[in-house]
């Protein structure tokens, strides 16, 4: 385990090199298991997201938690009338999002319902409002209706991990109940975690994954 001040050291030094945050108005905690605490304020919420993207990228961490709150400047305000008005034509413009797929904007604040089949609609529509200006956040409560059988999805997906160069197989373990896939063992960063979940959602018929890898970076072979 990386100790806790050279962890935070290198998560500041990380948010510093991208030049797309601002790293000034965000103060981090790193804890002794490897979970990183982000406070502070930022003036998106497209710009919070990425903060917690690029502390991801950061060898030693191990979760992160983003306090970050969204202060909107005064010239990028909007009513909830507009936001909701830009949304639907944003979810218009986007391939891929069924007519199914509606928005509710309460106090700057994005809900997305309704049913899709595969889940890269349901991040379709979620993509194409996060970078939205004046927007304090995005809850995604789309549902995936199953079209597969248990032994089917987990199949798939343990195909899937062998083909992807990023995952070590051997190391994770698909479990499939109804369109619920759970996923366990040990990979060697955030990054590969992720990777297995993203490529478990991309198996037709799943509707929840639960992600119970465990990282360790200093796991090999």
């Amino acid at each position: 385990m990386k100790p806790t001040e050279a962890l935070q050291t290198d998560v500041l030094e990380e948010l510093a090199w991208d030049p797309a945050v601002d790293s000034s108005r965000i103060a981090v905690t790193a804890g002794q298991d490897g979970v990183v605490t982000l406070e502070g304020h930022v003036g998106s919420y497209a710009e919070k997201r990425l903060a917690e993207k690029v502390v991801k990228r950061v060898r030693g961490v191990h979760g992160v938690v983003n306090d970050v709150e969204v202060l909107i400047a005064e010239e990028h305000l909007q009513d909830d009338e507009a936001l909701a008005e830009a949304a639907v034509a944003a979810l218009d413009w986007a391939a891929g999002i069924p007519e199914s797929v509606k928005v509710t904007v309460s106090g700057g604040w994005l809900t997305l319902d309704g049913e899709v089949e595969w889940d890269y609609q349901r991040r379709a529509a979620y993509n194409a409002l996060r970078g939205m200006t004046g927007i304090r956040g995005i809850t995604n409560d789309i549902v995936i209706r199953p079209k597969a059988s248990p032994g089917e999805i987990r199949n798939r997906i343990s195909e899937a991990f062998k083909r992807n160069a990023q995952l070590d197989a051997d190391r994770v373990q698909v479990q499939a109940e109804g369109g619920k896939v759970t996923l366990r063992g040990t990979v060697t960063s955030i990054a590969e975690k992720e990777e297995a979940e993203r490529t478990a959602w991309s198996a037709h018929g799943v509707t929840a994954v639960d992600n119970r890898l465990s990282v360790n970076a200093y796991v090999y072979g």
